[in-house]
């Protein structure tokens, strides 16, 4: 790392402790091998943190070994009370997804079932590491696969190149590109960015300095007045200025807003917890059914908000691993192996469940009891990056570091 950069980082490290919208990083010009223009294509990432029970989402309602496993809570069949909508014939969706069901019949939504991290822990925190690492099975990864995919695209000279909803920076954005964090819950009352005696000290100490820790000031600041004034105005006018950290559909249409107001933004995540269903996980309705009703309002919203930059727009919704096949004595699921994906977007080649679907009966799970990974989720990011964010196949060893692409079978979704 040469010295300025290293000062650069250093300065954004030490800011960050009191402007909550700084993030330690590096910005500047990078190279790319795509080929579309700056900001042109777009990448939002959803991951659902504890676990999504991805068989009461996607669900496999043509095969009875669904209903034998899940008495209480399986999702009953097309056409019966609280039952799921028809995608196939064979698989069915979740009813409080009804507002994704347009995005399916035009071709803009497909899932890709029995995917996920190859690596079998049952532990939420190692999965999700790995799964933001894009390295499974490695506990040292300084780097997220989203950040290292900022590095291979062509900078847009933007201050929010990429922007991560949340109160801390998740390990899929840590990296050498500068990253806008965005803290919902925070947005009703001040920062402390915000807070005009705290706010003037820094601006004298810092503005007109034109070292690195003065250029860093500036570009963090920038950063947090843009996000601020993009996001102020509607959810004032919303919620009197409260912020809607509760309810997803908000952030969708404020994301949705700032990707149509600003072309350069390329990357976006959003992380959403909740989904660790041990305990009354519910059937149609309940617990998981109360977190997709947000869900699928939320991705609808977005969709709606993105308005033509849809077409310019993949969105993926992922979670560390899916959840046992059969219920438990607590109304529940414990945790699995292989999940769904969805992938969304005007430019994928939607309306169809990919995946090597292999069914429910016990001697094709995985240790007698899950859902087989049977699609690494890395071949979904691979050929996303390749295809959509036309990304060299040289270059994807530099977001995937552990990973070749050979499963071509993924490229089918964004058209190849």
């Amino acid at each position: 790392m040469k010295r300025r950069d290293f000062l650069r980082a250093s300065a954004l490290a030490s800011l960050s402790a009191i402007y909550p919208g700084l993030h330690p990083g590096i910005s500047g010009w990078a190279y790319s091998s795509g080929k579309d223009s700056p900001g042109s294509k777009k990448l939002v990432v959803i991951f659902l943190r504890g676990a999504a029970d991805g068989l009461n989402v996607v669900i496999p309602y043509g095969d009875p070994a669904y209903y034998n496993a899940r008495p209480t809570i399986a999702v009953a069949r097309p056409g019966e009370t609280d039952g799921a909508l028809d995608l196939d014939g064979h698989f069915g969706l979740h009813p409080q997804l009804e507002p994704l069901m347009k995005y399916w019949q035009d071709g803009s939504l497909a899932f890709v079932h029995c995917s996920g991290s190859p690596d079998p822990t049952r532990s939420h925190f190692d999965a999700q590491d790995y799964m933001e690492s894009g390295c499974p099975g490695r506990k040292v990864v300084s780097s997220g696969w989203l950040n290292r995919l900022l590095t291979v695209l062509p900078s847009t000279r933007s201050s929010i190149r990429a922007i991560n909803v949340g109160s801390t920076m998740p390990r899929i954005l840590q990296g050498p590109v500068s990253v806008a964090s965005f803290a919902p819950a925070r947005a009703g009352r001040p920062s402390v960015a915000d807070r005009p005696f705290i706010s003037a000290a820094f601006e004298k100490m810092y503005a007109a300095r034109d070292d690195s820790l003065g250029v860093a000031f500036r570009e963090g600041m920038e950063s947090h007045r843009t996000l601020k004034s993009k996001f102020d105005q509607e959810m004032t006018a919303a919620n009197k200025g409260a912020p809607q950290a509760a309810n997803f559909k908000g952030f969708g249409s404020q994301l949705g807003k700032l990707f149509g107001e600003d072309r350069t933004t390329q990357v976006a995540f959003v992380a959403l917890g909740g989904w660790d269903t041990h305990v009354n996980q519910g059937a149609g309705k309940g617990q998981l059914a109360n977190h997709l009703g947000v869900l699928g309002k939320g991705l609808a919203d977005l969709a709606r908000g993105l308005g033509p930059q849809y077409r310019d727009t993949v969105i993926l919704v992922i979670s560390e691993f899916g959840r046992t096949v059969n219920e438990n004595g607590n109304g529940g699921t414990d945790h699995g192996h292989g999940n769904v994906m969805f992938v969304m977007g005007g430019g994928i080649r939607g309306g169809k469940v990919y995946g090597q679907w292999q069914g429910l009966d016990r001697g094709k799970l995985f240790e007698g009891r899950d859902l087989p990974v049977t699609t690494d989720f890395r071949s979904v990011i691979g050929q996303a990056a390749h295809e959509h964010m036309s990304i060299a196949t040289a270059d994807l060893g530099k977001i995937l570091p552990d990973f070749q692409l050979t499963d071509r079978s993924m490229s089918a979704i964004f058209g190849a």
